[in-house]
């Protein structure tokens, strides 16, 4: 039941943001672009836990891969402008996102860098 809540909570986050952004582009990008998943998966950590290090952990992780992420927000409207269907665009930026983190993830690791 408890993982029914979580999901039902978290989506109806979701489901909120993608009904402002039919409504106002700038307002959902401001819900969107607040860290919400991010905050969402702390308080449920926390409340699984109980242990704010692994609160403080997961808050340094995300920092770290939020360079790489950029790069879907990059790929995405270039592949539009470019002529790309949403579908193959979204697969395209997903793509480059993925590759992204590999390089991000091999240069920190290649520098001794703990992420």
């Amino acid at each position: 039941m408890y993982l029914v809540l979580k999901a039902l909570v978290s989506g109806a986050i979701i489901a909120a943001a993608s009904e402002l952004a039919r409504r106002s582009s700038l307002a959902a990008a401001i819900l969107i672009s607040l860290p919400l998943t991010s905050i969402l998966a702390m308080v449920w950590l926390y409340r699984d836990s109980g242990d704010p290090n692994e609160i403080a952990e997961l808050s340094w992780s995300i920092l770290w891969v939020i360079v790489p992420s950029l790069s879907f927000f990059v790929a995405l409207p270039l592949a539009i402008k470019g002529g790309v269907s949403i579908w193959p665009a979204l697969l395209v930026a997903s793509v480059v996102t993925a590759a992204a983190y590999a390089v991000w993830v091999g240069v920190a690791s290649a520098l001794g860098l703990d992420l």
